[in-house]
Order: C-alpha cells, then structure tokens, then sequence
C-alpha cells in the first residue's frame, strides 16, 4: 500500500492540484517584485501588477473547484491536504498586500 507522502506527491503532479501553487507563487514574486523596484505606492489607479495580482489570485478559484471535484470523492484525506498546500500558498501570496496595506 502506498505511503500517505506517495500519494500526495503524486496527486502533485496533476495540472489541477499544481496550477494554485504556481499562480500563488507567481503572485506573490509580481507583488514582492513591485515594491522592491517602486516602492509602497498607493495611488489613485491601480497598475498592472495589481491586476495581475487579482487575476492571478481569482484565476485559481475554477481550478481549485475542478480539483476538489476530481480528487475529493476519490482520496478525501490526501485531497484536503492539497487543498491546504493551496489555500496557505494563496495566504502567503496575499500577504505583503496585507502588511503593506496596497
């Protein structure tokens, strides 16, 4: 029988389980990207990182239900733990927007 750190790391290869991370982490360099080049800037229109931000972060919702739908009848336990992998990357990658009030 397979181990539990087997089957997650297979369910890992997936596009549908893999995708949220990547978008995550895509996010978070764009927004840490920003403030290092142009500072904490607020201003009245937000640029194009800011929308890449968003798109990139609600971009993750159908991918995330098409995973849930495909993986969760079938291995509830090691799908929630991806799903876990995936809602704390998205958390990460919100957080400089939180701490730097953007």
């Amino acid at each position: 029988m397979p181990s539990f750190q087997l089957i997650i790391r297979s369910m890992l290869k997936q596009p549908s389980a893999f995708l949220p991370l990547a978008m995550s982490l895509t996010a978070f360099v764009i927004v840490l990207g920003s403030v290092t080049l142009f500072g904490v800037v607020h201003e009245a229109d937000e640029g194009i990182a800011a929308h890449l931000f968003q798109l990139l972060i609600a971009g993750q919702l159908p991918v995330v239900a098409f995973f849930l739908a495909r993986r969760l009848p079938k291995a509830p336990m090691e799908a929630l733990c991806v799903l876990g992998l995936q809602v704390g990357a998205a958390l990460v990658a919100m957080a400089p927007v939180y701490y730097f009030h953007l």
